[in-house]
Order: structure tokens, then sequence, then C-alpha cells
């Protein structure tokens, strides 16, 4: 349960911010820090099983049947990334206590931070494919609110956007790659998927998935082509650049290679495609960083550049190649957080980031300086930090790599490239801000930080220091993180000198040759001008812009507006695929033949023709219509009693009633008649398709009936009583078998009971003097006869509603029927007195009704994980009392009660607020004429 800790301790640290804001921020800066230093604590306690060379995991089960699982497992590669999620996102909370405006809503922003930080935890910790995406898409959604945090700015809003699509876009391609994998190895779990190696590589869908899968790690790790969003992400605050795309989130790709590696990686198709889109994504990365002039468009730049070296490692994928790799995740991890947090440092002290502001600073800010020329040179790769000793195996590779063995000289050169870049933006970092005199002063006197906020820089560049000095430091950590990736142990040494050879070679070209083309910065500029320049943010907008516009177009050939031609279509497809059906059938009729007809069967039919018909043609007549509307509803009721099915019928009959109720209420406010508006021609063409598809949809319902079809009726017949303690199977199936449909069900019911509720609440519509052809309403609004109905009828409604829910688990009722029964019972009540006169004797509202139906139906299910059964399992039981004697109880009984208050709650919430009308003031004439009367002026 240890691992289960460290992964849901961050996620549960979300609300600690959200809790603690009003406190002050000193509390909740500290609050929010202390579930992930708790989850950081555990997951070193764990260090001594790791070095013995056991992987933790720990799971629980969720939806077994789609394979997926709470699992999670803590390994060297996990370690390895925890210690940097953990590590770094709590110095950044640090950092970004002194860094936040007092006026900034940081509970908000340490949430955002915190639920990130979970995220992230969930990707490296997770031992099951599925869970891996789930927390995947999760990142996503926490890094668009974190980027967009300063949501009054147009440049954080578009920049959170186009982060979102792209990676978005590619976490649905690595769904569908992720679930392409688990399928070549018949399982999601994680230890089978890095065990199938073989068997995947000699898959032919070996390609399709690869490709998905790189697509999903490309978008999020901002690997050419997708590297455009990242630069543009840095319109978030600076803590969130230094934790989100340097550190953490632009890794989760490199992590996702690193992790599938053992199964994914070993083909020539691998090496090539990784190699050559990571070489492409560092030399695009370097040649724009030396280029930028704003701090953190350098840092996002380079950010690009160092995670297309690590992506050409893992594309070279030899063993060294891997520990080069993990070795400058870790080193870029430090000094690019400790560059970004120094950038942030020195905008927050002299208001800008802009270089042509900047100038001379090493006085203002010695420390800071210091400690940014550190962290620069250890990007650069200058020898005794720790990016030399990553950069350096880096060129040992690209020398010794098999990929493109024709052309093996290629990757060493652009590598060499990308190593002159890299010095030259990070030189042109470091002098232009502290040693080269400033053209224009900055907004605000530059002066040192608060010793805690500059507290997370010197330690991550004392690592840097160390690791550099003594890289032996590091290597119990990465050689449990390569031994992860490649399944098996790999014995290294770390050291800073390795003799004259090539690699060094390399370094030393690089450091000259990127030094004097930071001299010749301005022939470089120079060069670059002579290309037309393109934004890629405009780019990516008005891409977007199109595709919405062209979306558009085509949406508006299908959707014009008409409803009849959206009928009109769905009618004819239905048409052709139930005529193609009956086409390929031998014959209609199948071999039960037909049931005999008696009398009362064919008058039922005619009845049921003639009011259907009769609704069509009376449509315009809208009373009428609806009076045979309810011929059509009676007799449906009807045909369910007939044929032995007085659960349905019960229902039927119910719902028929309240539905009736309602479209009376909506009539009330609409013209009793509507002008012609279709010609002849558009009624033939009506009457030909509904009376063809009639057709179509009877032959089809014949042949079924014909037939002798297995059902899964015989299943529930013979499990009703023994698994549901139910005689009446049709409630045993809603409040048992089908309890989580049921569940479902109401809870959508009364969401929609609560958003009419919303709508109709404040609408007060006007009672009409007469109706559309003049005709007076009758004074009496209240006619004695209904008046003293109802309250005779409103306890025998309620007595017979009581027993048909108490009887419904072993005779025709339940829950529904019976919430029905009672609503309409209210009803009668509210049209009969009015709702005034009602509500103040039903003085309670009826949304907590609804509300708590559900809360109970959803207690019931929740009920039986407490005794170690599966969500909604039900229990029943016999016993015995004097003179009541044996009898049943059930915790259906329980959950049926939830569905009868969902039902009577909603159903009133619509009706009782839709028979709300304000009477206007008639004339004094009129009023004198009217007899008096008591009733109120709101009527129903």
């Amino acid at each position: 349960m240890t691992l289960m800790w460290i992964a849901l301790l961050p996620l549960a640290g979300m609300l600690v911010p959200i809790a603690t804001a009003r406190r002050g921020r000193r509390y909740c800066s500290l609050a929010s820090a202390a579930l992930p230093a708790l989850a950081l604590v555990l997951m070193l306690a764990q260090l001594p099983a790791l070095s013995a060379g056991e992987a933790l995991r720990a799971s629980v089960p969720w939806i077994p049947t789609l394979g997926l699982e709470l699992a999670f497992r803590l390994d060297g590669l996990s370690l390895l990334f925890n210690l940097l999620i953990l590590g770094i996102g709590l110095l950044i909370l640090l950092y970004a206590h002194f860094y936040l405006a007092p006026e900034e809503p940081f509970g908000r922003f340490y949430a955002y931070l915190i639920l990130f930080m979970a995220s992230m935890v969930g990707i490296v910790m997770a031992d099951n494919l599925i869970l891996l995406w789930l927390y995947w898409e999760l990142t996503s959604l926490s890094s668009f609110l974190l980027i967009g945090f300063w949501s009054h700015r147009s440049d954080a809003r578009k920049g959170a956007r186009m982060a979102l699509t792209v990676t978005g876009a590619g976490g649905l391609a690595l769904l569908a790659g992720l679930l392409l994998l688990g399928d070549m190895v018949g399982s999601y779990a994680m230890d089978d998927v890095l065990a199938g190696g073989e068997a995947i590589l000699a898959d032919p869908r070996y390609p399709i998935m690869l490709a998905l899968v790189l697509l999903g790690a490309f978008t999020k790790s901002a690997q050419f082509p997708f590297q455009f969003w990242l630069p543009h992400a840095m319109a978030a605050p600076t803590p969130v650049s230094a934790y989100l795309h340097s550190a953490t989130m632009v890794k989760a790709g490199i992590f996702l290679m690193a992790r599938l590696h053992p199964a994914i990686a070993g083909s020539e198709l691998w090496s090539v495609v990784v190699s050559l889109v990571g070489m492409a994504t560092l030399l695009y990365g370097a040649w724009f960083a030396l280029l930028k002039t704003d701090l953190k468009g350098i840092l996002a730049f380079s950010t690009v550049s160092h995670l297309g070296l690590i992506t050409v490692l893992l594309g070279i994928g030899s063993p060294m190649a891997v520990l080069a790799a993990l070795f400058h995740i870790l080193n870029h991890a430090t000094f690019k957080a400790a560059l970004f947090m120094s950038a942030g440092i020195i905008d927050h002290e002299a208001g800008t980031r802009e270089l042509g502001r900047l100038g001379g600073l090493k006085t203002a800010m010695p420390v800071t300086a210091l400690l940014t020329s550190l962290a620069g040179a250890a990007m650069a790769g200058v020898p005794l930090l720790n990016g030399f000793i990553s950069k350096e195996m880096f060129f040992t590779e690209t020398l010794e790599t098999p990929v493109l063995a024709g052309l093996s000289w290629v990757l060493p050169v652009l590598a060499t490239i990308g190593g002159i870049l890299s010095v030259a933006y990070s030189l042109r970092l470091v002098h232009a801000v502290f040693f080269k005199p400033a053209r224009q002063s900055p907004p605000k006197a530059p002066h040192e930080p608060p010793w805690l906020m500059r507290a997370p820089v010197e330690l991550l560049v004392v690592l840097c220091v160390l690791v550099g000095l003594a890289p032996v430091l590091a290597e119990g950590l990465l050689g449990l993180a390569v031994a992860a990736v490649l399944g098996e142990d790999f014995a290294f040494h770390l050291a800073i000198w390795h003799g004259v050879n090539l690699p060094l070679g390399m370094s030393v070209v690089a450091l000259v040759a990127g030094a004097a083309a930071y001299w010749r910065h301005a022939d470089l500029r120079h060069f670059h001008r002579g290309f037309r320049p393109v934004d890629a943010r405009l780019v990516f907008e008005g891409a977007v812009q199109r595709l919405a516009s062209r979306a558009g177009t085509g949406l508006a050939r299908f959707e014009g507006g008409s409803l009849q031609r959206y009928m009109t279509w769905l009618l004819v497809a239905s048409l052709v695929m139930g005529g193609l059906g009956l086409s390929r059938m031998s014959g209609l009729t199948g071999a039960l033949g037909n049931q005999p007809i008696d009398g009362v069967v064919l008058l039922g039919a005619a009845l049921l023709v003639f009011g259907g018909i009769a609704t069509a043609v009376t449509h315009r007549y809208r009373l009428i219509s609806l009076i045979m509307l309810s011929v059509v509803g009676l007799v449906v009721s009807l045909t369910f009693a007939r044929f032995s099915a007085p659960d349905l019928a019960l229902t039927q009959l119910s719902v028929e009633v309240v539905t009736m109720i309602l479209l009376m209420l909506a009539l009330f406010f609409l013209p009793q008649k509507t002008p012609t508006e279709s010609s002849n021609r558009r009624n033939l063409r009506d009457v030909v398709l509904a009376g063809t598809l009639g057709l179509v949809v009877a032959s089809l319902n014949y042949a079924v009936l014909t037939r002798d079809n297995a059902s899964i009726s015989g299943f529930f017949l013979e499990n009703s009583v023994p698994g549901g303690g139910g005689h009446n199977v049709v409630n045993v199936i809603l409040v048992d078998f089908r309890g989580f449909d049921t569940l479902g069900e109401i809870t959508v019911l009364a969401l929609a009971g609560l958003a009419i509720f919303k709508l109709l609440n404040r609408l007060r519509v006007f009672m009409p003097h007469s109706d559309g052809e003049g005709r007076v309403w009758s004074p009496d609004r209240y006619p004695a006869i209904l008046t003293s109905i109802s309250m005779a009828l409103l306890p025998l409604a309620l007595l017979v509603s009581a027993f048909i829910f108490l009887r419904g688990h072993n005779q025709p009722g339940g829950g529904f029927i019976a919430g029905l029964v009672t609503a309409v019972a209210l009803i009668l009540l509210y049209m009969a007195r009015g709702v005034e006169w009602a509500q103040r004797r039903l003085d309670f509202p009826y949304q907590p009704v609804a509300v708590a139906g559900v809360g109970i139906a959803t207690l019931t299910g929740l009920g039986s994980w407490l005794f170690g059964y599966p969500f909604l399992t039900s229990s029943f039981g016999y016993f015995s009392l004097p003179l009541v004697g044996k009898f049943e109880l059930a915790t259906a009984m329980l959950f049926d009660l939830g569905v009868y208050l969902a039902v009577v709650g909603a159903t009133l919430m619509i009706l009782a607020n839709l028979g709300k009308v304000t009477t206007p003031h008639r004339p004094a004439k009129e009023s004198a004429a009217a007899p008096p009367s008591d009733t109120p002026k709101e009527s129903s």
C-alpha cells in the first residue's frame, strides 16, 4: 500500500491549497508542500528494496473486464523521474511563494501545480497502459490550466490552447497506439508488454503502432515537427515554465520512450525515425535559441534542443546511449530548472526579460550572476560541470552508432554543430545579462532577491557542480534506472577524464567555435533576416481557423436548420438499412407462425391505428391531436396488460398521465391552432416516406416475432428468486441485475429536473384573458368538483402508491411506478387548488427530494463495498413476526426508495413550476362583474 500512498498523496494534496488559501500565503504554502513532501519521504524509504534489485508493485482491481487496474510500480526509472517531479516540485513551491504577486490567487495556482505533479507521478508509476494514458491526459489538462493561469493575457490563452490542442491530439494517437500494443501482447499490464518485445517486433502491425506511440511522445516532448508549441507556452508564470517545461511535462514523452524501450525499440525503423527526429529537433531548437532576445524564449528553445539530444540517444538505443540519455535527463533538469528560476528572479527584480534592457547586472546581483553563470556553463557542456559529462557521452555514442551506417559521419557532424550552437546561446545568455553593458536601463533598479527565493537555485547549482566533479555520486541512481530500461544490470563507470580522444576533440571544437559564433552573433542574425519570418502562433491560429471554417462549410451542407430535412435523412437511412436486411431474408414468416387473433385484439389494433392517424391528421389542432395521442397511449397500456406485462402497463399508464399533464401545461402558452405550412407536394412526400418506413418496420417486427430467437429472459427467470429474492422479474432486473443502469437513469432524470427547474424558476408567463378566437376564460378557475375530488383522492392515491411500492419486489409495482402515482396525485392537487395554495401546505422544496433519491440509491450501492461485494450487490432475507408471519426484507428496497424519491422530486420540479402563471389585472368593470373569490392570484 505504500506505493498507493506515493501515487495518491499528491493527488489529495491538490485540495490542501484550496482549503487553506484563506489562512494566508505562508500557511497555504507550507500546507501545500506537506503531502508531496510526505510522498517523497515514502519513496526514499523504498531505496533499500530497490537497491536489492526489486521492482515494487501494488494494484487494486478497477475495471477488470477492460483489463484496467489501479496498478503502480516503483523501479529505477520511476525512482529517477519521481525524484525530479517531487524534489524539483517542492523547490518550485518554495520559489513560487516569493515569485507570485500578493494579489495573485495563489491557492488556485498551488492547486493546479500539485494536480500536475500528481499527474506526472501517476505517469511514471503506472503499471498499466490504460492507466498511464489516463494520467497522460490529466497532465495535458492541468498544464493547460497552468499555462493559461494569467488568463487576462492573450498570449497566455493562445499558448494554453496551442499546447492543449497539440498534446491532446497526440494523446488520442497515443491511446490508439497503446490499445494496439495491448492487443498485440494480449494484456495491458506493463510487465507483459515489456516482456513481449520479440512478438511485438514480429507483428505486422508494429509500424502502425510505433507511429501512433511516437506521435504521442513527440507531441508531448515537443519534437520536430511539433516543437512549435513549447516556446509559446512560456506565457505561463516562470515557476510553471521551470517545472513543466524543463523538469517534468516535456520529459513525459521521453519517459514513455524509455519505459517502452524493451518492447518497441530494437528495430531499424525505430533507430532511424527517432534518431533523425531528435537530431532535427536538436538543431532547430539550438538555432532559434541563439536568435531570441527574451530570456525565457532562449531557455524554451534550448529546452527543445536538449530534448532532441535525449531523443537521439534513445533512438541509438545501445546500453551506453540509454545511460547517457538518462544521465542527461537528470543533468538537464537541474541546470535548466535553475536557469528558468534565475530568469524569473531577473524579471522579478529588474522588471524585464529582454536582453536589450538588461546588462551589467553582475554588480547589482553578484550571487545571481554566479549561479546563472554556473548553470549556463553546465548547459554549454563546460568541463567540471554535470552537462559536460553527459554531452561527452552523447558525442561518443554518435560516433559509434549503427544508425545510417552508410552515412555514419552525419550524426557526429550534426551533433558537433548542435554543441557549437549550445555553447553560443549559453554564452550569450550569461554575458549579455551580467557582463555586457546595458544599452537601456531596465524598468526597475535590480537587486538580489530574498534568500529563500534564491535557495532552490543554489541547491540545483550545487548539484550541477557536485555531479560534475564527482559523477560517481549519480552512479547508484543511474544504475537502477538503466537496469529498469534494459531489463538487466549494466556495468558502467562515470568519470571526468577519458583521455585524449575524438569526443574530447568534438567538445573542444564546440567550445571554441561556440565562442566564435557568439562573437559573430550579429552576422548570424543578419543571415537569419534573409529568410521570411514565420510566427508559429499565427500559423497555428490560422490553421485552426481554416479548419473551423471548412468544417463549418461542410457542416452547413448537411445542417441547414431544417428539422424536417434532418428527420428525412434519418428516416431514409433507416429505410435503406432496414430494407437491405429484409431483402436478404429468404422468407418473412418464421417457423413459429402467427398467433391467433380474437375480437379484442382486432379492436385494440383498430383503435391504435385510428389514434395514430388521427394524431397526425389533426396535428394543427393541438388540443384535439393531444386527445388522440392519449388514445394511443391508453391502447398501448392495455396491450401490455393483454400480453401479460402488468409492470409495463402500470408504468405506461402512469407516464401517459404525467405526459398529458405536461403537454396540456405547455399547450396553454401556445396557439390552439397552427397555420398550414406544408404544400401538398411535401405532404405527399412525407406520406410516402412514413408509409414505406412503417411497412419496413412492421415487416421487421413481424419477422422477429415469428422466429424463435435466443433470449436472455430465461436467465432472469431462473435467477430472479435465488439471485435477487423477488418474484417480480422486471423489478429485480431494475434494482438488482441492471441496477447500475437504473442509477444512471434516475441521475439523468434528477439533473434534467434541476435544469428545467432553474429555467422555469423565475419564468412568469401572464395568463391570457381569452383564447385565440376571443372566447373569455371562465372566471371559475378552481371548479368545486375538481377541488373536492382532489382532496378525497390524495390520501387514497398516496395509500395506493405505498402499496405499489411495498409489493413491487414480488408483484407488479416498484419505486418508479409508485413515484409517478404520488406525483400525479400531488399535481392534481396543484391543478385543483392552485400553485400558491398547494405550496403553502406542501412547504418543502422538491430539489432536495430528487437529490436525496439519487444519494440514497448511490449509498445503497456503496454499502455493498463494506462487506466486500461489488458495487450495488443486493442482499435479502426472510423473517417472521407474531401476527405478521413470514416476510422478506431486501436491501433493494432502499435502492427502490431512492428511485421513488428521484421520480417524485424531478416530476414535481418540472410540472409544478410550469404551472405558475400570473393573472393580469382586469379592467375594473370586468372585475366588478366577477364573483368574489378567495383564490390567490397565481394559478396552475
